[in-house]
């Protein structure tokens, strides 16, 4: 296997020291950016939200969408509403699921990447 070194002429000291002192300023935000990429990037997590991005939904209906236990989907909706992607209503004695108003940009910038291929007509 061949290294190939950088072959830079001059080392531009300030543009580096400026993007580690940018990470290091932003790190809690890339921290949590990474925690919610990492979440939604489970296959019944990104579904979930993206249901829940189109309508309130509980976990009753969220479970006979997917065909899955509600003790499943509530696990998984338990690690969405520990990141702050979900948060919960009561209506009642049902409880109903919403995207946070906090975390809805970044949801929807996820969720642009599979919502073009999919036609919502209801």
């Amino acid at each position: 296997m061949k290294v190939i070194s950088c072959i830079r002429e001059e080392k531009n000291q300030y543009k580096i020291d400026q993007y580690e002192h940018l990470l290091k300023d932003n790190a809690t935000e890339f921290n949590q950016l990474s925690n919610i990429i990492g979440l939604v990037g489970n296959g019944v997590r990104l579904k979930l939200v993206w249901l829940i991005n189109q309508e309130q939904f509980c976990v009753c209906d969220l479970a006979d969408i997917l065909q899955m236990s509600v003790p499943a989907i509530s696990q998984h909706l338990r690690k969405l509403k520990d990141v702050g992607i979900v948060e919960t209503f009561r209506d009642k004695q049902t409880i109903y699921y919403s995207i946070t108003s906090a975390k809805k940009l970044i949801v929807n910038h996820i969720l642009n990447l599979v919502s073009d291929e999919i036609a919502v007509t209801i």
